[in-house]
């Protein structure tokens, strides 16, 4: 089938004369029928007729075709309005068609054959013309634009008719915007699509919304047919724009606890973005799935975090039209994971190597392990407390120790001296909760020369040798026996000739393996020139001799100065008189007599400034000081119990959560200048009221941590006074009384607070502190007033000299 959509060219000729009109009627129909008549296979005859048609009437529209050369009764119907007539084979109107009122109509033509009636179907297609405008479908127009927006977003649409044909120019109509009132904050903040009339914001428009500075504006809007040409037909209307604001921003950063038990999904967040409908999709470095969103804009978490693998996440939260499009900026929600001591501390390597020396004085530092923590270092979780568990081979006292807090281990015996030539040390590295990881230690004793070699015998010989005895003959062996390391370089002896050899007669052979020196004739003897011979060995080894005699002293701390706590005593074979100092006693804690040799203290001494000090004496010959000897004397401060347990950290921004989470603490901690006989363990007790106690639980950690808690399920959200008492391990102990403001709060699912606490009893409110300044100010201008009062009266005009001469004059006793 044909459409009935075809153009058609219409004659109107005006003439004077009727049978001119018609005969001219003729003709056009004629034409019409030349170009708008289009026959189907079927025989259905299509004519298209323009519209408005404003010529002669009957206006006839076309030649029937295939009329047979005779018929009678010649009909049209399916005209209800009678517009429509046929004669003389001709279709004709009989007025004007309007293709808004009806597009189309479909005649039935009939006639009558040798007495048989036959018919066919005439479709009359009604031709659009431009004759009607373009009007917005309301008058005035409303909208809403949302801060954020971003331009080219579409935040509404106008919408306008044309009841010309959908399908031609007539009806393909163009959107344009006028005016914008007002033009602030710039003079074109929107924009309009001139094909679907969509309004959206403008590069300023999206920079420099501001519902403050303007939150209405008033546009002017035009449409226009024929695809907005110069002879199209238009109209205009107003659109009034509502700026509102908009939630969509970036939501406040979440804390997480690693490892939440669940169960998942856990809701954590939440954006919204206000006014029309949106997707939301989140963005970031984070594994897939782990955060999402729903249609509401509820961010969860979905699994566990581990914060030793990201400890913090930064989100992009991307709002979009459900089209895909993307209309306001991402905002980011940063995800904190807080961490949980689920980490034990390790050692970087399992196994140490380290070497101490024989003379090595008790607190010399051999080495310093370290553990590592992965857990938060923020946090208390990282802190390590080291511990030596074992020595092998053992000890009645162990002679290792490892500082608790540095792993610095250190000698803890007096001396090293005949000790085993090495030693394997198991530490520990345990933090709060108790886990742990060992690593081992091997020291290695080293020998050093603190032995002299000594002669077996004083004396050897006399030896007889015949004059004629060969060269090479052996007289004899000597040894030195040496108490150092066998077949170490302290035990190796060098010997000596040292007299009765200036001729060199004899020379000495040493076997390095028994250190045994054999005395070698070197020459031939000659009895008439020398026929005995003495000669004075001396035997030492070849690395230096290393002092291995010093004093050690023990004396208490604080005791009063001027007390003599050693006495050094020097030997000179001449019984010259010893004069004595003292060198490398930098802050002048002691003295020593110069010919007594007593050792006192000048200053009380404070155990936990220093405890131990090392200097040494010096004793010179008092008649040639080139002639000293010296020996090194260390004191050792006992500890006394001086110091008082203190808590140390700030908890003022700690809290607990209401009702009661399992497993959640405060970690107190504490410290004790004083030494481990005194401040080893600290003990923590709750003050001895039932109250305190039914609420409050106290559990102890380690020697100077412990955990306090909620003993019940719920307390009310408020600051509470917990009082505690932290002891010594002294007998009797010292003590320390504590009254801690402890917060406590209703936590959401992150364990962050949700409510302010309430203020603490007893502290000054807004209302008290302005009286107390009120008062204040009042008492110091009742004082000015009282002064100045007394300086007017003193520089009043002084009486006259009469009124003088009558005061008598005032004596003084």
């Amino acid at each position: 089938m044909l459409k009935c959509c075809c153009c058609c060219f219409v004659l109107s000729v005006k003439a004077t004369v009727v049978w001119m009109e018609s005969l001219i009627s003729w003709f056009i129909a004629l034409s019409v029928l030349s170009q708008n008549i289009l026959l189907s296979e079927t025989a259905h005859l299509k004519i298209g007729v323009p519209e408005n048609y404003d010529g002669i009437f009957p206006w006839y529209l076309t030649k029937l075709p295939d009329l047979p050369l005779t018929y009678s009764d010649l009909t049209v119907s399916g005209d209800d309005e009678g517009i429509f007539g046929v004669e003389s084979g001709f279709l004709y109107a009989l007025k004007p068609l309007d293709r808004e009122k009806q597009p189309s109509y479909s005649l039935q033509v009939s006639f009558t054959k040798s007495m048989h009636s036959q018919s066919f179907t005439v479709e009359v297609c009604v031709i659009d013309k431009n004759d009607n405008v373009p009007v917005f479908l309301e008058e005035s127009m409303r909208g809403s634009v949302q801060l954020g927006l971003l331009k080219g977003i579409p935040f509404m649409q106008v919408e306008a008719l044309d009841r010309d044909d959908r399908n031609t120019a007539h009806a393909d109509l163009r959107f344009s915007l006028l005016d914008q009132i007002p033009r602030i904050p710039a003079s074109h903040m929107f924009s309009i699509s001139s094909i679907t009339g969509e309004v959206s914001l403008t590069e300023d428009g999206a920079s420099t919304l501001d519902p403050e500075m303007c939150g209405r504006y008033k546009l002017s809007v035009m449409v226009q047919d024929m695809a907005g040409k110069a002879n199209a037909f238009f109209s205009t209307g107003t659109v009034l724009v509502e700026v509102t604001g908009n939630a969509w921003a970036s939501p406040d950063p979440v804390r997480l606890q690693e490892n939440l038990p669940g169960p998942y999904p856990i809701p954590i967040s939440q954006v919204k973005w206000s006014g029309s409908p949106v997707e939301y999709s989140l963005e970031g470095e984070f594994p897939e799935m782990l955060f999402t969103i729903n249609r509401e804009g509820i961010i969860y978490l979905n699994a566990p975090l581990d914060r030793e693998t990201q400890d913090q996440f930064h989100i992009d939260i991307v709002v979009e039209r459900p089209d895909g499009r993307e209309i306001a900026k991402p905002v980011e929600l940063r995800v904190m994971v807080g961490d949980a001591n689920d980490n034990r501390p390790t050692f970087p390597q399992m196994q140490y190597h380290t070497v101490v020396k024989e003379l090595a004085t008790k607190g010399t530092e051999i080495l310093t392990v370290q553990a590592a923590d992965n857990d938060d270092p923020k946090t208390d979780n990282v802190r390590i407390f080291y511990r030596l568990v074992s020595q092998m081979p053992e000890t009645p006292r162990n002679l290792f120790r490892v500082d608790r807090d540095s792993g610095v281990i250190t000698v803890q015996a007096d001396s090293m001296e005949g000790t085993a030539p090495q030693y394997t040390l198991t530490i520990t590295a345990e933090d709060a909760k108790g886990l742990n990881s060992s690593c081992t230690v091997i020291v290695k004793v080293l020998d050093e020369n603190n032995n002299p070699p000594i002669f077996t015998h004083h004396e050897y010989g006399p030896f007889h040798l015949a004059e004629d005895s060969s060269v090479g003959t052996t007289v004899t062996v000597v040894s030195a026996w040496d108490a150092d390391e066998w077949g170490g370089d302290s035990w190796q002896v060098d010997y000596r000739l040292e007299s009765g050899n200036e001729e060199e007669v004899f020379t000495l052979v040493t076997d390095r393996q028994t250190n045994e020196a054999a005395i070698i004739l070197d020459k031939v003897l000659d009895f008439e020139r020398e026929n005995e011979y003495i000669l004075v060995l001396s035997a030492q080894n070849p690395v230096a001799l290393v002092r291995g005699s010093h004093y050690e002293v023990t004396v208490r701390e604080g005791e009063e100065p001027g007390r003599v706590i050693a006495t050094i005593r020097g030997y000179d074979p001449d019984s010259h008189p010893i004069r004595y100092s003292l060198r490398g006693d930098t802050k002048k804690y002691f003295s020593i007599g110069k010919y007594s040799g007593e050792l006192k203290t000048v200053q009380a001494l404070d155990r936990e400034e220093n405890s131990t000090y090392t200097m040494e004496v010096v004793a010179e010959d008092g008649r040639n000081s080139s002639l000293s000897a010296s020996t090194l004397v260390t004191v050792h401060i006992l500890d006394v119990n001086d110091n008082s347990p203190v808590l140390v950290g700030d908890y003022s921004w700690k809290y607990l959560c209401t009702p009661r989470w399992e497993d959640q603490a405060l970690v107190l901690a504490s410290r004790d200048s004083d030494g481990p006989q005194h401040g080893g363990r600290l003990n923590f007790s709750l003050r001895s009221d039932a109250t305190v106690r039914r609420n409050w639980k106290l559990t102890p950690i380690n020697d100077t941590h412990t955990n306090l808690s909620l003993n019940v399920p719920y307390l009310p959200p408020e600051v509470y006074i917990v009082p505690f008492t932290i002891s010594d391990s002294s007998s009797p102990p010292r003590s320390t009384f504590i009254n801690l403001p402890v917060t406590v709060c209703p936590c959401n699912v992150r364990g962050n607070c949700r409510t302010a606490p309430k203020q603490l009893q007893g502290m000054p409110t807004i209302q008290s502190t302005v009286g107390i300044l009120l008062g204040t100010l009042g008492v110091i201008g009742v004082i000015l007033i009282v002064i100045f009062v007394r300086l007017s009266y003193q520089n009043s005009t002084p009486p006259n000299k009469g009124c003088q001469e009558r005061v008598p004059l005032k004596v003084s006793l």
